[in-house]
Parts: C-alpha cells; structure tokens; sequence
C-alpha cells in the first residue's frame, strides 16, 4: 500500500466551525496529515487553543459563517495559497421541537449554518478548488440525512438531507474539473452537539440502536475524514460514507 496516498504535505484545507468537537478534531486529524489549515468559527479564543496546540502551518479566522462578509474574507485568505486542496463543510447547529411551535427565525438559523453557507462557501471557492490537482470536498452531513430522527428537529434533517443531495450534484457539475465531492455522515459522536455523550441514558439508547452495541471513540472518525480529504479516495465521488455503528443499517 502507497502510504503516502494518505498524506496531504503541502496541501491546503479548510475547514469550517473548527472551535470544538468534530470541527476542531478534523483540524488536527488534516493537520497531522501534513496540510496548511485554516479554521474558523465564532469562538476565538477556542480556534487560537486549536491553533497553539497545533502549532505551525494553521491559520485562524473567527467568524460567523452566515456572514457573506466573513465567507468572502476567508476565500481570499485562501487565495493567497492560490488554491484550496481540501474543503471540509462542518459548520453546523441543532434545531429542537416539534416544528408547529418553532419560529420561522429558528429554521431560517439553521438553513443558514447548515446549508446556505456551505453552498456559499463551494460558490466562492470553486475557482481555487478548480485550481488544486485534485481537490476534495467532504460536506459533513449526518445519520438524519438518510433517515428520519427520533427526535423532533424538522430543519436539522431537512439541511442534512439537503447536503447529501448537493454532495452529488457538485460532484456532477465538478467532477470534469476533478474536484471530488462527497458527504461525511456520523452517528452520535462524542461532541458539544451531543453534550459528548455524558447522558447515560441517551449511551445507553445509542448501545441499543446500533449494531456494535457501542458507543463511539471521536478517534472513530479520523479514519472516515481522512480517506475522503486524501488521494486514497481518489476513485470516489458523490458518496455518503455513513460511521454510525450501523444504526441506520435496519
């Protein structure tokens, strides 16, 4: 096996909503593979940790992502690299009820974190993208953008299935350019979104739903994240890779 397949040495990635959980472990899983990261999200004072702990070739940008401003301040941050190499889409947030008693406010937040950025963010990148040696884009979807949830959360699943679809759509319009697009689907990982799974009752449901009897490690998704950013998955475009245990498997 050609190991370096696996690596990204000079290669430049960025990567959204970065402060904490599965954001902030992508930042160092792509840092450690060797490529220049640039991370952003709302919380400074977290992205500077993030950006200490790593060390040299990471750069930080706080931000809110449903800023046109601050998407247009990141590209051309990232254009001074000449190109963007990796894309990783993680930014995003929860919704909660049952949707006759939210607010038209609360779903157009989520809409704006959890797609209409992402799909800003592709827009204005795509010339950088275009201009790497094949470049990749892993849109961080989830377990409720195959299936429904147990839980009430109508625009959560409603933009996590939207990414799934954009997922093949950019890889049909991109993959001429050589730019491969596809969808990273986790389960419950541990992560500020997930209260890091410290319910016992709500590990316990995890244990019971899936098919490893398990809940994850955040290690679990090193693994997934990487082979889609690297040339290991050089032959994959517009697919969701699912890492849920198999909890969506019946």
């Amino acid at each position: 096996m050609d190991e370096h397949r696996w690596r990204l040495g000079d290669r430049v990635a960025l990567v959204t909503g970065a402060s904490t959980g599965l954001g902030a472990r992508f930042a160092r899983v792509l840092h450690e593979a060797g490529a220049h990261v640039v991370v952003t999200a709302r919380r400074r004072e977290l992205l500077e940790e993030l950006a200490r702990d790593c060390g040299d070739r990471i750069e930080a940008i706080a931000g809110d992502i449903t800023s046109a401003e601050h998407r247009e301040a990141l590209v051309e941050l990232l254009a001074t690299f000449g190109r963007l190499d990796v894309l990783v889409n993680n930014a995003g947030v929860c919704d909660d009820g049952p949707i006759e008693e939210q607010s038209l406010d609360e779903l157009r937040h989520v809409i704006d974190v959890n797609l209409l950025s992402a799909l800003d963010i592709c827009r204005l990148a795509a010339p950088l993208l275009f201009n790497a040696q094949g470049a990749s884009v892993v849109n961080i979807a989830s377990i409720y953008g195959v299936v429904a949830s147990r839980s009430p959360m109508a625009a959560y699943n409603a933009t996590k299935g939207a990414l799934v679809n954009l997922t093949r759509e950019l890889a049909a319009q991109w993959g001429g350019r050589g730019v491969r697009v596809n969808a990273l689907a986790p389960g419950y990982f541990p992560s500020e979104l997930t209260g890091f799974l410290a319910d016992p009752a709500f590990a316990q449901s995890i244990r019971e739903h899936t098919l490893l009897a398990r809940t994850p490690d955040l290690a679990e998704i090193d693994g997934p994240l990487l082979f889609l950013a690297t040339d290991a998955s050089s032959y994959v475009t517009g697919q969701v890779l699912v890492v849920d245990g198999g909890w969506t498997a019946v």
